[in-house]
């Protein structure tokens, strides 16, 4: 019989990281955030740690629970860096909208796939190519709007692209380990 792992981590860790800008507002104004900040930060993570939770409550290798655990936070991350400063523009610019299709491909997939190592890959990777594909559809539809910095957005959208893949691939060396036993 295997025992349960406890819940109260995944609602007491995600505050910790929380008190680094709640210590910064009191010593630089730079750094401001409301308290509605604040309960979006902290749903974000209590909601990432309880997903890898849930999709690793019978994972039984290594390289599944990595798998899992990046694309869990390439989801937090791309959510977090949208909702802060934005890809494309600012955060209010709405070319970011785009990259809720990655998340609704990785959501969709993952149901799909009942969590399956093989399905996961596959959605995985599907995730990778819409994300590969958002700003190269912003800087067709947004052109003359298209920000500045668009070397450094296709180079910060491959860091994900690449996130992804690797969870693919991850993914589908489990499916090859559980194939193997």
């Amino acid at each position: 019989m295997t025992q349960s792992r406890p819940l109260w981590p995944y609602f007491v860790f995600p505050a910790l990281p929380l008190l680094a800008p709640l210590i910064a507002m009191q010593f630089s104004s730079e750094v401001q955030w409301s308290p509605f900040d604040f309960i979006v930060a902290y749903v974000l993570l209590t909601g990432a740690g309880l997903l890898y939770r849930v999709a690793t409550h019978r994972a039984g290798n290594l390289a599944y629970r990595a798998a899992a655990a990046l694309a869990v936070l390439g989801g937090l991350s791309l959510i977090w860096v949208n909702l802060a400063v934005g890809f494309i523009g600012d955060e209010d610019n709405p070319a970011n909208l785009l990259y809720g299709a990655v998340l609704a491909v990785g959501l969709l997939g993952a149901v799909l796939a009942r969590g399956e190592p093989r399905g996961m890959s596959r959605t995985c990777a599907a995730a990778a190519a819409v994300q590969f594909a958002v700003p190269i559809v912003a800087w067709l539809v947004w052109r003359p709007n298209f920000d500045v910095r668009v070397g450094l957005i296709f180079f910060l959208n491959s860091c994900w692209v690449l996130l992804f893949v690797v969870s693919a691939l991850l993914f589908h060396q489990s499916a090859r380990a559980e194939r193997a036993s």
